[in-house]
């Protein structure tokens, strides 16, 4: 059949709405969706007749492509995957999952109205800060606290709020850079602070600081340089010192943490991480932090600090544009709370879970998730063997957490083919693949995904 005719014989949209199929289709979809799912079905018929890749077609293979495209158009943008990875704070990946009590926080507020800015004692109007600032307070030891949308954001707050048109002195060694090209020295700019950059990468002395302070400088600036080390002949100011010089001259010393630490990690044999709590009892004045990263909640970055400086960011007028809503108030307290009782959270915040659990238990779960691959799967061979997670978002980076993982391998699919089927899944599993092999790392799994996992691999 030649390609004219192919064409003439394609349906009309209007045809294709009498059909069973897309009748059935009505009854629960929106119509626009059906009518573009039709739509697209036909082009991409269209298409196939103009690059000569079908030689004729019937009615039939329209309408099941429609459902196919139906079907995905129907599923939404933003969806839930398996981290087989190892990663356990994986930006890409949405970073922290969120604790039981968080998720049951946030459906609570979205299915009800709530008193976000009312006050039940007193029936008037409140301040959504209010649900939150007492909890932090009590968790890190600070006189105040106050939360925006991001870390990146905390900071840009703290330095216009007190170094607005003014010096801000910071290490050279920690202008860092975090995820997604965003620059300590960018955001900077943007909050109105003049940067002064003192000492060089690898070693920065107190003098630096001292010989850089003028009539106009606004704060001392220290950066937590997570997700990056400098090993060797280095030098850093103590932060006591720096607090010490900041009280001598009367400026306010600000600390971003950045990663959001509120369990010293070294007693559980980790990488020592400076905590907020130590902070504040150093007497730093301001204090930055994540609530996505190693605190395992949602997007946000926290406040924290001296009281007169902390009201004064309240009053900024950038605070409204960089507020949090509902949603993410009610995630923070319920990951917070956990915080009251140390091995609560190490329990159940399943960020410090994954990272804290023994290695032992991860090898009976890779076990267990073998022996339903195994019920189910014939045409791959499945090798439980030891690995190493990492902590990721830009936390830790030197550190390795030991772990169990599955080998994958497979006459049928090429490691990289294999991988971007399990991507392209309905559930989208995300694997990495090394030394030839699919790897699956049951440390960033929950025992919730080995069904699917399992269901994957037999209809491969």
């Amino acid at each position: 059949m030649i390609k004219k005719d192919l064409l003439r014989k394609l349906p009309k949209i209007d045809e294709l709405l009498k059909e069973d199929i897309v009748k059935d289709s009505l009854k629960d979809t929106m119509r626009t969706l059906v009518i573009d799912s039709l739509r697209a079905s036909i082009d991409q018929y269209r298409e196939y007749i103009l690059e000569d890749e079908i030689q004729d077609f019937k009615k039939e293979d329209i309408l099941s492509r429609f459902q196919e495209i139906l079907e995905t158009k129907k599923e939404p943008n933003l969806k839930g995957v398996i981290n087989a990875v190892g990663v356990v704070i994986h930006t890409n990946l949405g970073r922290s999952i969120l604790p039981e009590e968080a998720v049951k926080n946030v459906i609570e507020v979205t299915q009800n109205y709530n008193n976000l800015e009312y006050d039940l004692k007193k029936g008037e109007r409140g301040s959504r800060y209010s649900h939150i600032e007492e909890l932090i307070k009590k968790v890190t030891g600070a006189e105040a606290a106050l939360v925006v949308n991001n870390n990146a954001a905390a900071v840009m707050l703290v330095l216009n709020t007190l170094c607005k048109d003014k010096e801000a002195i910071v290490s050279r060694g920690q202008l860092v850079e975090i995820g997604g090209s965003f620059r300590v020295p960018d955001v900077m700019v943007f909050s109105g602070a003049e940067l002064v950059e003192v000492g060089t990468t690898n070693r920065t002395h107190l003098y630096d600081y001292e010989n850089n302070i003028n009539e106009n400088t606004g704060v001392l600036l220290k950066v937590h340089t997570s997700n990056f080390k400098i090993l060797g002949f280095t030098d850093d100011v103590p932060l006591e010192e720096l607090v010490a010089l900041g009280k001598e001259k009367s400026i306010p010393v600000i600390e971003d943490i950045g990663s959001g630490s509120l369990i010293d990690f070294s007693k559980y044999n980790f990488t020592y991480e400076p905590t907020v709590q130590e902070s504040i009892k150093k007497g730093v004045d301001v204090v930055t932090f994540s609530g996505d990263k190693m605190l395992g909640g949602p997007q946000v970055g926290i406040i924290v600090g001296k009281k007169e400086f902390v009201d004064k960011m309240k009053k900024n007028q950038l605070t409204r544009a960089l507020r949090i809503d509902k949603m993410i108030l009610a995630a923070l307290e319920g990951t917070m709370k956990y915080y009251l009782d140390e091995k609560e959270a190490v329990k159940k915040i399943p960020t410090l879970h994954m990272m804290l659990s023994s290695k032992d238990e991860h090898k009976k779960r890779a076990y267990k998730l073998k022996r339903k691959l195994k019920n189910k799967v014939g045409d791959f061979n499945f090798v439980v063997g030891e690995d190493y997670s990492m902590v990721g978002g830009g936390s830790m980076p030197i550190e390795r957490i030991p772990t169990y993982v599955i080998k994958v391998k497979s006459n049928k699919y090429k490691p990289e083919e294999l991988e971007v089927k399990l991507r392209k899944n309905k559930i989208p599993i995300i694997v990495r693949v090394a030394n030839d092999e699919v790897i699956m790392d049951v440390r960033t799994m929950f025992d919730r995904d080995f069904d699917m996992v399992a269901e994957t691999f037999a209809g491969l």
